[in-house]
């Protein structure tokens, strides 16, 4: 089976399941997308690993398993999402330690994390995305979307989008540049970095 190279699209957050956000992942040399539904936790971590400026005061989980990499050069070579079942996605680690090559099961959203922190490639199967990836460029496809996802294609449209990722009732366009850096300062120190994202993007939009 042929491997099909994946990059990160973004984060929408989920309007219909509390807590949840889709990773939407590009194939690299095509025009369909892969969502995936992940957690928030797993959401955060990824954000703060695309987000180079928002530096955690204290490492997250993943973090600390890419220091603990480091210091026993363990390196992750690629991750490959390699199994549908029921709408959950498997996928495996690839890694490298004194020139031995070791796969290790992890979640997806997990894997991607991890691949984020060491700049590791992702891929997935040909059959996967023909079976779960969308065209959104293609609105006459004659493949039906479910419902999740067309929320999904919403949500990336509305948003595409990091207004999409803003808490609800969280309007940060009233605050001057001031107020904005000490609340971003704060929002890090707290370890808020949904909150911190949604900021950063409201003081980018003034440079």
């Amino acid at each position: 089976m042929s491997l099909v190279k994946l990059s990160i699209k973004g984060i929408s957050y989920s309007q219909t399941q509390n807590g949840a956000y889709a990773l939407i992942l590009n194939e690299v040399d095509g025009e369909r997308k892969l969502p995936i539904v992940i957690g928030a936790f797993e959401a955060q971590s990824i954000a703060i690993a695309l987000e180079k400026e928002i530096t955690p005061p204290r490492p997250l989980t993943h973090d600390l398993f890419k220091n603990f990499a480091d210091r026993y050069e363990i390196v992750i070579k690629h991750v490959i999402i390699h199994k549908l079942v029921d709408g959950v996605f498997y996928s495996s680690i690839i890694c490298e330690h004194d020139k031995m090559e070791e796969i290790i099961d992890a979640r997806t959203s997990d894997a991607i994390a991890l691949a984020l922190r060491f700049n590791a490639p992702i891929f997935t199967y040909k059959n996967i995305l023909d079976k779960a990836g969308i065209y959104l460029k293609t609105p006459t496809s004659k493949k039906p979307l479910s419902k999740k996802e067309e929320e999904v294609i919403e949500n990336l449209i509305l948003g595409d989008d990091k207004e999409s990722k803003k808490p609800a009732g969280e309007d940060y366009t009233k605050f001057s540049l001031t107020e904005l850096n000490k609340m971003l300062d704060e929002a890090v120190k707290n370890e808020n970095y949904e909150k911190a994202a949604s900021i950063r993007d409201e003081i980018s939009k003034r440079k």
